[in-house]
């Protein structure tokens, strides 16, 4: 899709920023903007802030930031393309046609989707009309119906090296392209093309628009590894994504359930339950915490009963804590997992459990007290300070003071010395965080590292100056021609922000409606968070002509003195300025 600005400035004011981030994160109005705790980093305090003057948004805390697009870019692990288009979808509007301005990460992504989508129809071929029939005897074994089976596009991958790769091929994808998806291999001695997944019965996994993004696969004997997922491709991480979201979102009830692996998920949804994901092969990761904060308000945690899923659940707990989700905790007695517990009890008797299961803290606690003799004066001391730890993490006091009377009485303890220690706790936990954020924002606006604009660490004085002039220019669009005049980009030091003030210049120039959209396909989401953020930290400084100009001559006194000649003086410069500015 080439740029058209028309239709970029028509889509920004169909999608209010807001009115987009609103359904995503609990927005709070201060005066004429808003603030959020960011979805993009856990966080107690809201440091996220939406602009509405601007349409922007800017985390002080993790650097998120940008328009509209970018926001879509980052929450939904979307590129430039598809995020335009979910938003179009969204409001209603029509993309125009793509041209050869079209980027190169986009066409590779869509070459990847291609793939799958091939592969995944192989898999389902052979799974069902197939001569070895041993994934679907595996599938029947389970107990799927041919309608769960069709549903989630399950397959089987043959006992080749070649079966899948030769029929890519054929269909005109290079080796490297096939390589790159994540659907073969080469060998490291001979350097000849192989199938990745042999043997297998296959587990598509499909992101919220229907593409098929990667595959888990399967083994049907004693191979290792047991199970085997897509690498990380141009549309797959396996940190970001759930398997099955792609239904438990259209469900109507604000909770989900987590599972530990493909086969509950299924076992699950077919006994009637929509609302069931889990994650790829991983504990989950404070990434997919967020994403599942914007599906529901709780989750019920349905891991294995053994001690690994005993584990990943203390882990769930933490995550979806920090994204203020309310957790539940599933005790099956006579089996170890969903898939069993239904095949052995039913569904109603899972629906049962499920209303009846247990709050986090309750989990936690009961945990405090293993591996140790309550009869014993330091079986009781031990158990005191784990319960508090866990105690000082409960937000509610409402909630914490019931849990503070329960442990006080199996611990033989007054729950006012209890509730004291764990306010001290709670003080001092609150007093380092805000330390920690203070060192952390220090961190940041003294340069110590910068991954995006690595120059500014030698050049603080004129990275200082050109955002400045960005800032300057931000404000005053229609003044881009002056302004350009008297900060031409070829006096600017640090090579990111001259190419943040040059394509600004550059889309002022063709639009006469700037907005940030109109740069969002040349910057990264985190660049777009870097030029958010010099625009966020400026807002309350007035930046005068006069400054504009002394930074100017700083960056042109910059390039003399290291041996670049300016081609204007700095009166005749301030001469054409005045001209220009009457």
């Amino acid at each position: 899709m080439a740029r058209n600005d028309e239709f970029l400035y028509a889509l920004r004011n169909a999608n209010p920023i807001e009115t987009v981030m609103g359904s995503y994160v609990n927005l709070i109005r201060r005066g004429r903007n808003y603030v959020c705790s960011c979805p993009f980093h856990s966080e107690k305090t809201p440091s996220c802030t939406v602009f509405t003057d601007t349409q922007s948004f800017y985390c002080f805390g993790c650097q998120a930031g940008g328009d509209v697009i970018t926001f879509i870019m980052k929450a939904e692990n979307l590129d430039f393309i598809e995020a335009v288009k979910l938003l179009a979808e969204r409001s209603g509007m029509e993309v125009p046609e793509r041209n050869d301005r079209n980027s190169l990460s986009a066409q590779r992504r869509t070459r990847i989707y291609e793939m799958n989508r091939i592969a995944a129809n192989h898999f389902y071929t052979n799974l069902i009309k197939g001569e070895n029939k041993a994934g679907l005897q595996y599938f029947n074994k389970r107990k799927l119906t041919p309608q769960t089976i069709k549903k989630y596009g399950l397959g089987f991958a043959a006992d080749s090296f070649s079966d899948l790769t030769g029929l890519l091929r054929s269909k005109g994808y290079s080796e490297d392209e096939i390589v790159d998806a994540w659907l073969g291999g080469r060998s490291q001695k001979t350097g000849k093309l192989y199938d990745l997944f042999r043997n297998r019965v296959m587990f598509p996994i499909v992101d919220l628009r229907g593409n098929i993004i990667g595959f888990g696969g399967r083994v049907l004997d004693d191979s290792k590894p047991k199970y085997l997922n897509t690498g990380a491709t141009p549309v797959f991480d396996k940190g970001n994504n759930l398997f099955s979201l792609n239904f438990a979102k259209n469900s109507d009830q604000k909770r989900l359930i987590l599972c530990e692996g493909y086969m509950d998920v299924i076992a699950v949804n077919q006994a009637g339950f929509e609302n069931v994901v889990a994650t790829l092969g991983t504990a989950i990761t404070p990434e997919q915490a967020r994403l599942i904060s914007h599906y529901c308000d709780e989750v019920v945690v349905a891991y294995d009963s053994d001690g690994a899923g005993q584990n990943a659940t203390q882990k769930a707990i933490n995550h979806f804590s920090d994204v203020g989700l309310r957790t539940r905790i599933l005790h099956m007695e006579g089996a170890k997992d969903p898939d069993e517990y239904i095949k052995k009890f039913g569904a109603q008797r899972f629906r049962n459990l499920i209303e009846g299961s247990d709050d986090a803290n309750n989990f936690m606690l009961d945990r405090c007290e293993q591996g140790l003799d309550l009869e014993t004066e330091g079986g009781k001391v031990e158990l005191l300070k784990r319960v508090s730890r866990v105690l000082a993490g409960i937000e509610s006091p409402l909630e914490r003071e019931v849990y503070i009377s329960r442990t006080a009485k199996k611990c033989d303890i007054s729950p006012d010395v209890l509730k004291s220690h764990i306010s001290e706790m709670i003080r001092v936990r609150n007093n380092s965080r805000k330390k920690e954020e203070w060192r952390n924002i220090k961190a940041q606006t003294t340069y110590v590292r910068d991954d995006v604009n690595p120059e500014a660490v030698r050049f603080r004085k004129e990275a200082k100056a050109e955002e400045t002039i960005i800032t300057y220019l931000l404000r005053r669009p229609e003044e881009a021609e002056t302004i350009a005049a008297a900060a031409p980009p070829e006096i600017f030091v640090t090579p990111f922000n001259k190419r943040v003030y040059t394509a600004l210049l550059n889309a002022m120039k063709e639009s006469e409606r700037f907005t940030l959209s109109l740069i969002a396909d040349e910057f990264t989401p985190q660049e777009m968070g870097r030029i958010s953020g010099i625009s966020a930290s400026n807002r309350e400084f007035s930046i005068t002509e006069k400054a504009l100009l002394d930074c100017a001559d700083a960056l042109r006194k910059h390039k003399t003195s290291s041996g670049d000649k300016g081609s204007i003086s700095d009166d005749d410069l301030r001469d054409l300025f005045s001209q220009k500015k009457h």
